[in-house]
């Protein structure tokens, strides 16, 4: 009777726990949701209509009256453009590597997939210093042809060209993947009825790949929509630079700056509103190809025209060049000392590491006539004070933005499947993807201008007492919590799509029998759906991470000395270099910075889709192939030993 009592206490006890849990799970995503995705928004859109209070349609008339529209245009344009050119380039780097039969695809892959390694502003970057008007080519070229104009690569031409490039990256990892699920039968047979190899790509492979071509067309059209680096580096008017520049004016320089901001930024929402929405029609109209129930794997289709072959070779091999020759120079000039940097020259007989490590004064003649000496300007990454401050902030603020929006994900996740069907989970779901339908620089500079005040909002999300009135989140160190914020909402969407996708593969009998053994459900939980879903999890944080880490948009639009991230540092050495004799090797440091980068991202990209994509008998072969190296290795060695045995 006693022992009945007491499980019966644990029992209610076991319930308030999970009540309490309860309570503080849905208090935490109401203020999560009103705090950092709907009020400061909706106070951004009422900036419009109340920044003269006289005429709530001033700021609109002023938009219109001036030259902003330019701006939209400018972005719609650079959209339209981009689409074009990406899916040409995206679509041959995938038929090349992947559907025809071409020498060295592997090779050539290797070369497409550079930008999955680098990009944003690091790649922007390694462009300017081959192509900027005292760019590595551009020098070389300017020799060649003195009387091309040195400044060739910039705006809407340079821009177009960088971006076209770095955005294929989607088209390796997805288009690959969706022509590579394709059933080879269904080509044969078009082979079969004599159907010419290019007839048979266009009406039967493109017809199977047009639901993931639809997809990453809106996903280009909206990244060159809300282009921020390549613009900003490469001298572009576009919408979100201008949102940024607008953010830090003020009533004095212009009228209605931060007004002109938030207009700017509804009308980049309302456009990916409208483009997510299309797609999210053609996805409901269900693009099905109907395939046999034996599925065969694709193979290379030889090209039978000769000439054909050889311009698929050229174009191919021409691709490659393009794609590597920044990745190669930005490598190789990282370990060469500032002179051979500046002139552009190739030095093979002084190799460095002053761009990585160490310090070394610089000596210049000034105007006077008198030599200066700067102590220590010329500094490498890890002994710079202001690139070792960037890496070390967006390092941790990248981790916590990753680990926390894995963390909020997976607890929702988890909930929606255990509610599968009703109406909350279903409103939960989308209030999570919500964030995909904003614009990152809408939500940033919500953020900016919502918390930029001491009101009773931003001492209850910093839990202050209502006596600090003087409270500002976005004062100093304060910042960071909000980039933190802005870093976790951003990466919401892409998590909830990939963590529940993992969420699919586990099996409902596991759950009742953990059920049936007595397990309450926060164990079934954490021992039972927790390590199947955790790879996938893993993997999610390791992505989310690699794109935080570089990122450079959401930290400028906070543009605060506070928050500078390492990609923002590596942006600043562009216009800091040579300046009143510091950053005298910014040129050599940046070069260094990207390949830092290119290795954290390639180690990233290991992990999760070499080492973590791997089954386990792929796992357990590769585990005996290494075990019987080893032992061919120590055979010698145990040979001797034995005899040596053996004589004694």
């Amino acid at each position: 009777m006693q022992g009945y009592k007491l499980g019966e206490e644990a029992s209610g006890a076991e319930k308030f726990g999970a009540t309490l849990v309860k309570v503080f799970c849905v208090a935490f995503f109401v203020v999560l949701f009103l705090c950092f995705m709907v009020i400061p928004c909706i106070n951004t859109i009422s900036q419009i209509f109340t920044a003269d209070k006289s005429d709530p349609w001033a700021v609109v008339k002023f938009f219109l009256a001036g030259n902003m529209p330019k701006y939209v245009l400018n972005s719609l344009l650079l959209a339209v453009c981009l689409t074009i050119t990406v899916n040409v380039v995206g679509i041959s780097i995938v038929l090349l590597t992947e559907y025809f039969d071409i020498k060295g695809a592997k090779i050539l892959r290797l070369g497409y997939m550079t930008t999955l390694i680098y990009s944003g502003v690091a790649l922007v970057t390694g462009y300017l210093f081959l192509y900027d008007h005292n760019g590595m080519l551009t020098t070389w070229l300017a020799k060649a042809f003195p009387g091309m104009n040195k400044r060739w690569f910039s705006g809407f031409g340079a821009v177009l060209f960088t971006m076209t490039f770095a955005c294929t990256s989607n088209h390796a990892l997805f288009l690959r993947n969706a022509l590579r699920s394709i059933d080879y039968n269904t080509v044969e047979a078009a082979r079969n009825l004599g159907a010419k190899p290019f007839k048979v790509l266009f009406r039967v492979v493109f017809p199977t790949l047009l639901p993931t071509l639809f997809s990453l067309t809106v996903m280009t059209f909206i990244t060159g929509l809300c282009a921020m680096s390549a613009p900003t580096l490469l001298g572009y008017d576009s919408i979100n630079p201008e949102i940024v520049r607008l953010a830090g004016s003020s009533v004095a320089d212009e009228a209605f700056p931060q007004a002109r901001a938030a207009l700017l930024s509804v009308i980049l929402a309302m456009f990916t509103i409208m483009l997510l929405t299309v797609l999210s029609s053609y996805e409901r109209k269900g693009h099905y190809l109907s395939v046999s129930k034996t599925k065969a794997k694709l193979q290379k289709q030889k090209i039978s025209n000769p000439v054909a072959n050889v311009f698929a070779h050229i174009y191919a091999y021409v691709l490659f060049v393009i794609y590597m020759i920044p990745v190669v120079m930005i490598v190789v000039f990282s370990f060469q000392n500032y002179p051979a940097i500046r002139s552009k020259a190739l030095n093979m007989s002084e190799w460095t590491l002053i761009n990585y490590f160490g310090k070394q004064d610089y000596s210049y003649l000034t105007s006077a006539g008198k030599y200066r000496t700067r102590v220590g300007s010329i500094s490498g990454v890890f002994s710079n004070a202001d690139t070792l401050g960037g890496i070390r902030l967006s390092f941790i603020l990248s981790a916590i933005a990753a680990a926390l929006a894995c963390v909020i994900v997976v607890v929702v996740v988890n909930y929606i499947f255990k509610h599968k069907g009703k109406k909350r989970s279903v409103f939960l779901e989308y209030c999570m993807l919500l964030p995909w339908l904003l614009p990152t620089v809408l939500i940033c500079y919500s953020y900016r201008t919502f918390y930029n005040s001491s009101n009773w909002f931003s001492i209850g999300v910093a839990g202050n007492t209502l006596l600090d009135v003087n409270f500002n989140l976005y004062y100093k160190e304060n910042v960071r919590f909000l980039i933190i914020m802005a870093y976790t909402v951003v990466k919401l969407p892409f998590a909830i799509r990939m963590i529940k996708a993992a969420f699919y593969a586990i099996d409902t009998e596991l759950e009742d029998a953990a059920r049936n053994l007595g397990a309450s459900p926060l164990v079934t939980f954490l021992k039972v759906k927790l390590p199947i879903v955790l790879p996938s999890v893993l993997a999610v944080f390791a992505l989310n991470f690699n794109a935080l880490f570089t990122e450079y948009d959401m930290s400028a639009t906070f543009a605060s000395s506070y928050g500078r991230s390492y990609a923002m540092v590596i942006q600043n050495m562009t216009f800091e270099e040579g300046r009143e004799g510091y950053n005298i090797n910014a040129s050599g440091r940046r070069n260094a910075s990207t390949v830092f980068i290119m290795l954290v991202s390639g180690l990233i990209l290991y992990l999760v889709y070499g080492v973590g994509a791997r089954d386990l008998g792929d796992r357990l072969a590769i585990r005996e192939k290494r075990r019987a190296r080893l032992n061919k290795l120590l055979k010698p060695f145990k040979g001797k030993k034995k005899t040596e045995k053996q004589a004694a």
